[in-house]
Formats: structure tokens, sequence, C-alpha cells
């Protein structure tokens, strides 16, 4: 599992003119599922997620997380971030997870963050052309892995 965390003041989806996910300030997370993924690594970033101190304190120092400040969430899937472009010009997709398995881990992720947070996150729509708008704050961007090994 592997993704990418904003920390934005705003930012929204869009699928076919649509908005169907926005927050205020919070996190963006950019998501990206393997086919080996489990319960445990979504235990793992979702918990890291909540946790994670990148917000300002009274000192301006980055200690606090998203659940410190009430943060909102926003959920965007994204299988183009397990892209291998070692090779050649066109990257490889193998190692992103298929629909099928992508879509359980995607929702079952969503599902975790909200019970961490108490409160709904917002989301894209798995698989769909969507238009992700955002004002990075910082900016800070984190790129989390989670590897099995």
């Amino acid at each position: 599992m592997r993704v990418v965390v904003q920390r934005v003041t705003e930012a929204s989806v869009t699928v076919d003119g649509e908005i169907t996910g926005q927050i205020g300030p919070g996190l963006l997370v950019l998501a990206g599922f393997t086919p080996t993924d489990s319960a445990a690594e979504l235990d793992w970033m979702a918990r890291k997620l909540v946790q994670l101190r990148i917000f300002a304190d009274a000192d301006d120092k980055m200690n606090l997380s998203v659940q410190d400040v009430g943060g909102e969430l926003l959920v965007v899937s994204q299988f183009t971030l397990l892209a291998d472009a070692r090779k050649g010009t066109r990257p490889s997709y193998v190692q992103a997870a298929p629909p099928p398995i992508a879509i359980p881990l995607y929702e079952e992720f969503v599902r975790q963050l909200q019970a961490l947070l108490g409160r709904p996150v917002a989301t894209g729509r798995f698989g769909a052309d969507m238009k992700v708008r955002l004002l990075n704050d910082g900016p800070v961007t984190i790129v989390l892995d989670r590897n099995k090994a």
C-alpha cells in the first residue's frame, strides 16, 4: 500500500461535473493498493494518517495531527501510485491491485479512517476519471509506503 498525503487548506474531487468529495483544512490522501495488501496494512496506514503530526501547534512547529486540529480527510483511489517506470517510457501497473481486489480494500480503508476520526471521510469515485483540486498548505506532501518485509 502506498499513499501520498498532502496537507491542504481545501480540496475537492469532481466526476462528470459533479463534486463527489470536498473538504476544508485537512488531508488529501491519494491511495494505491497492491494485490497482497491485507487488514494489517490498512490498519497501520489508517492509524498512521490519523496520528501523523504535520499541523502547526501554537509555536508553529509541526506537532499536531489531523485528529488534534479537527481537520477533514479526502481519500482518492489512485492506482498509478504503484507505477513502475524503471524500464522504457511506458509505466507498468502490474503491482497495482485490480479493481475486484482494490475496491474492497479502498472501502475498508475509508471505513477505518471514519472509525478512527469519529466522523465522515470525503471520497472520490473508485475507477472514475476524477478531477482533483487542492490548495496545498505549506506545501506539505509526504509519501507513505507500507511494506510487509
